[in-house]
């Protein structure tokens, strides 16, 4: 029972870093990786930001193990601020609700992220984590993009900086922004995201257009994404995962697979409103629609 429960919770630990951007493992690494001297930095499109990054963008996923056991659920969304122009909050909510380990170890982690400019920077992050009936976190980091500095606090932890060498995304902005960036197959990019406490420039390779059938969005074309990073992440896990945007105006995440050292992970998308994005706006596998922290209502 322990070993069910300690890989079940890696599981949905692993998947939801993977939602964000994943890691492949040294070796894949090694033989996959182009020179980062080549690549140039990605850039947001903006008339997709127009409808894929405007806010009142929901998302809920299922995420699965190997054989199709239900290990939790992510939900997701992006909401205009009135704080600033051009400034918004995203929203993400990683639980085993509905899973098979809930009721042996219950998470619930909320990371909370807001961005402005034309790219999307961060300049603000909160995070909580509550996992098991032990273990809870609170953290705040401070991203000073003008002169390249961060700041983050742990619980009552002092305050540490770091000094870095140009611009950066932490995992939940780098996801959102590069789904709107130029996304060509066999022509990488550079996506500067802070990990492992330093910036790393993450390659976001584009690997085919296909077909995904009977998805909550219907009958699908998609681009296949991947990631390639060299850091750990929030949760410490590595693996290779693959994300299925739509090819279309929208570029919904409606599909996701993660390889682990047990078995592999799948997030797949059920729920999805965004009201810029007509085609797709309102679409639900269930009846019950769900709010932004992921409460059916």
């Amino acid at each position: 029972m322990n070993f069910i429960k300690y890989n079940s919770f890696y599981v949905i630990q692993t998947l939801g870093i993977g939602m964000v951007l994943l890691l492949v493992q040294s070796s894949s690494w090694a033989s996959e990786k182009k020179s980062s001297d080549t690549l140039e930095y990605g850039r947001i499109n903006k008339n997709l930001a127009k409808i894929a990054y405007a806010g009142e963008e929901l998302f809920k996923y299922d995420v699965f193990w190997t054989g199709g056991i239900k290990v939790g659920e992510i939900y997701l969304a992006i909401n205009s601020l009135n704080t600033c122009n051009d400034c918004y909050e995203i929203d993400s909510t990683i639980t085993t609700k509905g899973g098979i380990i809930d009721s042996l170890y219950h998470v619930r982690d909320r990371h909370v992220t807001q961005v402005k400019g034309p790219e999307r920077l961060p300049y603000f992050c909160e995070i909580w984590q509550k996992e098991g009936r032990r273990y809870r976190a609170h953290k705040l980091i401070h991203y000073d993009q003008v002169n390249h500095t961060i700041r983050k606090k742990k619980d009552g932890d002092p305050e540490r900086l770091y000094e870095l060498n140009g611009f950066v995304h932490n995992e939940f902005s780098s996801f959102f922004s590069s789904r709107l960036m130029n996304l060509d197959v066999d022509k990488p990019f550079l996506v500067p995201t802070f990990g492992d406490d330093k910036r790393n420039e993450v390659v976001v390779q584009t690997l085919k257009q296909e077909e995904l059938e009977n998805t909550v969005l219907g009958d699908v074309q998609t681009l296949k994404v991947t990631p390639i990073l060299t850091f750990s992440g929030l949760y410490d896990k590595k693996g290779d995962t693959v994300i299925w945007y739509t090819n279309d105006e929208c570029r919904v995440p409606v599909h996701i697979e993660s390889k682990i050292i047990i078995g592999s992970l799948t997030a797949k998308l059920v729920e999805y409103s965004n009201p810029h994005c007509q085609k797709y706006d309102g679409r639900s596998s269930k009846k019950k629609k769900y709010s932004q922290t992921g409460v059916k209502s």
